[in-house]
Order: C-alpha cells, then sequence, then structure tokens
C-alpha cells in the first residue's frame, strides 16, 4: 500500500510555535516603528507650532498670548480667544480664523454658538498621534495636545514663561502678565520653553488613579498640602511639599480626568489644563493642585501642570527660538526649572535637559 504524505500533529505544533515567537518578537519592533512614526510626527506639530509662532512674532512683535481675556470674553467669566486661535494664518488655516466671531456675547460655554463651525472643527497640527484618546474629551468641541507654558514654580515668580495672560487682576502678585517680545527672553530663545504637550482627558470623566498609566497622567489629583503662592518667598519650601506629596498620593486617590486640553478654541486666565502647562513637576509625572489652588483639577499658579506624552521617557518640546527637542522624563530639577522661565538668569548647559 502506498503510505499518505503529510505532517503529524507534533510536527504542526512545532510549526505553530515557531510562528508564535517569531509574532512575538517582531511585534515589539513593528509597534517600535510604529511609534517612531508618530513621535516624527508629533515633533513635525511642534515645529508648525513653533514657526506660527514666529512668523506671529515678526508680524506682531511679541509671541501669542495664552488667553485674550478680558477682550472677547464672556460677561461675568474669563473664557476668551486661545493662542491657538492667534497662529491659525500662520497654520495656514486662514479661513478658520476668518470664521472667528470676535464679540462672544455669549453666557453659554466655550465661546457660545456663534462659534460652534470654527469650535466643532478639529485641527490635525493640535493633536499628538501618539495620544491614543479613543474619543475627544468635549465632543464635539475639537482638542489639544500641545499646551503654551506658563513659567516655573509659582512660589519663585508668577507668569515666567512665554504663553502668557494679558490680565490676571492683581498688579502685585503677577506683575509680569501680558504679551512679550524677543528682549524679553534674556535667558536665551533656545533655552526656553514655547510650548509641549499633554495628554487629553478621558471623555465621561471616568476616575482616574495614581500610578504610572497613560489613564493617571490623563487626571488631576488633590495633593491636600497647603501652598502660599501669591506672595513668592525665598526658595521653594512648599513647591518641594507639594511635589513630595503628589509622588507619595495613596492608591485611592481619585482624579478627575476630563479637563486636559478639552477644546482648542478658548482659553481661560485661571485655568491652564486648558491650554498651558508649568514647569513644576517634571515631563510625565502626575499633574496635582494644591489645598488653596485658584482653580483646582483645572491647575493654577499654585500647582504641578507638567507636559505629558504616551512616548517612551519623555516628551517633545518646542524652544521659543522654533526648534524642538526631546525632553527626558529624568531632567534634572533645577534644569527642568530653568527652561520654564524666560528672564531669571539661571545658567543651564544645552545637555542639561
Amino acid at each position: 500500500m502506498r503510505s499518505r504524505r503529510g505532517f503529524t500533529l507534533i510536527e504542526l505544533l512545532v510549526v505553530i510555535a515557531i510562528i508564535a515567537v517569531l509574532i512575538a518578537l517582531l511585534l515589539p519592533a513593528v509597534q517600535a516603528a510604529r511609534e517612531a512614526a508618530r513621535r516624527s510626527q508629533c515633533v513635525n506639530n511642534l515645529k508648525q507650532l513653533g514657526l506660527a509662532a514666529h512668523n506671529y512674532l515678526s508680524l506682531n512683535n511679541v509671541y501669542p498670548l495664552g488667553d485674550m481675556f478680558p477682550t472677547g470674553n464672556f460677561p461675568g467669566n474669563g473664557w476668551s480667544m486661545s493662542w491657538t486661535v492667534s497662529i491659525l494664518p500662520q497654520m495656514e488655516q486662514q479661513a478658520l480664523f476668518n470664521a472667528v466671531n470676535v464679540s462672544f456675547n455669549y453666557t453659554d460655554p466655550y465661546g457660545g454658538h456663534i462659534n460652534t463651525t470654527v469650535g466643532y472643527t478639529q485641527v490635525v497640527a493640535y493633536l499628538c498621534p501618539s495620544d491614543g484618546a479613543t474619543q475627544r474629551p468635549s465632543p464635539p468641541w475639537g482638542a489639544l495636545n500641545y499646551m503654551g507654558n506658563w513659567g516655573g514654580p509659582g512660589e519663585i515668580a508668577t507668569f515666567t514663561g512665554t504663553c502668557l495672560s494679558p490680565y490676571w487682576g492683581d498688579s502685585t502678585n503677577a506683575p509680569s502678565t501680558n504679551a512679550i517680545g524677543v528682549e524679553a527672553l534674556t535667558d536665551g530663545t533656545s533655552n526656553t520653553a514655547l510650548y509641549s504637550e499633554r495628554l487629553l482627558g478621558l471623555n465621561g470623566a471616568p476616575p482616574v488613579y495614581p500610578g504610572k498609566t497613560s489613564d493617571s497622567l490623563r487626571g488631576s489629583f488633590p495633593a491636600g498640602v497647603p501652598v502660599t503662592i501669591n506672595n513668592p518667598t525665598r526658595g521653594t519650601p512648599t513647591t518641594i511639599a507639594l511635589l513630595a506629596a503628589c509622588q507619595n498620593l495613596p492608591a485611592t486617590t481619585v482624579g478627575i480626568s476630563n479637563y486636559n486640553g478639552r477644546l482648542w478654541l478658548v482659553g481661560y486666565p485661571w485655568n491652564y489644563v486648558i491650554n498651558r502647562y508649568n514647569h513644576v513637576g517634571p515631563p510625565n509625572s502626575l499633574t496635582c493642585y494644591a489645598s488653596n489652588s485658584f482653580s483646582n483639577a483645572d491647575g493654577g499658579p499654585q500647582d504641578s501642570i507638567p507636559p505629558t506624552s504616551n512616548h517612551s521617557g519623555g516628551v517633545n518640546m518646542a524652544m521659543a527660538d522654533g526648534s524642538v527637542r526631546f525632553i527626558k522624563e529624568t531632567v534634572n530639577r533645577q534644569a527642568w526649572w530653568a527652561i520654564g522661565t524666560r528672564g531669571k538668569g539661571e545658567v543651564v548647559s544645552a545637555d542639561a535637559y
């Protein structure tokens, strides 16, 4: 009788096992290649933002303001246009810019129905492809991954960054608010941060808990530490205490998760997580607000509102000279604070961050 040729069950299982091992070996490489492409696109987005800010600077002699309050605000509150609106013409979005209604004479949230056409439009360059969020934080409003630099620890001095507010209501506590030009960046444009990134908030505001996860980095947590930031003091004892408390939050601490970058159209002087970040906690650390915070989960000058991302090991950052750099999570604290301020006189070398 002629014998039949074929695989035995054991041979088939061996082949399947080999294929599984090959897939296991190749999959991380494929994922790494995809992330490298996404990270490259994120760098390109920040490069566009930096160039747009410089083109705006060339036309107006100042960097774009973080918000336009009290011009174009709603009656009785501080909502106004964000820096992202100001640079739309420089982002090849002139038609969208022309469609913005700047009167803002409505009390309903985020610019009123007069700006839904613009606000519902998602500007692709304002999103990082590595974010991974499946929904916008506040649909149908367009979201924002890229944030302006508010400055270093408010305990040292308020509004020390490059993305400022024209009005704070208190010239004693915030004397340096308003538009600034290159002349204000005495620390050097290459050593001063302009824009960085933050992960989007979560749609529906599900609870999040401390931990080095993507979801925890999308939340804002109560640190429960009293920090008096309105009266700058020598040293940073309460800022250090805030960071220590933030690093040691109980695992049961509940964070609010839907605020980050929830819409790109507007800004708010007191709520930084909408369109700004600060240089207090290092990149990819938790966002924490102090017990005396102006804005609680929305983030204010007393709080730690670091840039966050899904890039391994750090975040991308556009500097005030238009260059883009990758800032590691392990950056030295003094260097991190130094590149957040525009004119504090810190000496920091480029290899420190």
